[in-house]
């Protein structure tokens, strides 16, 4: 199972979902928001800490990913063409990548806006 913890609140985020899961054509993701009980459960679950919303984290094969790496993963196991995101990117160094995330994630409310309700995907995309 790969699952997508994302700020449910994030437009940017909620959108990101909404095209993931239209190029999902095997539906492998399963998508949590971070705000939500079993967001929370599956981050002590795996001994992820993160004391911020903006940080997207993607698990896949008991492993996870963090910030600029877990959207990299995502694109390469979206397949097809996005695999050249990955490709593409992967050999610059997360010491570069994330700050430039971090920045993005900082004004992403700014810059996207802000939803007033938690974002949360169809029951088909969350994990049971």
């Amino acid at each position: 199972m790969q699952t997508i913890l994302f700020d449910g609140y994030c437009n940017l985020c909620s959108s990101s979902v909404r095209f993931v899961r239209r190029r999902n054509s095997a539906a492998s993701f399963h998508f949590i928001p971070l705000q939500s009980e079993a967001g929370q459960r599956l981050l002590q679950k795996n001994g992820i800490n993160i004391k911020e919303n903006s940080t997207v984290v993607y698990i896949k094969d008991n492993r996870y990913f963090l910030r600029s790496s877990a959207l990299l993963h995502i694109c390469k196991d979206l397949g097809k063409g996005w695999q050249f995101i990955y490709y593409s990117l992967v050999p610059i160094p997360t010491f570069i990548r994330d700050p430039v995330y971090t920045l993005l994630a900082r004004l992403r409310y700014r810059i996207w806006g802000r939803r007033n309700r938690c974002f949360l995907p169809p029951p088909s995309s969350r994990p049971e």
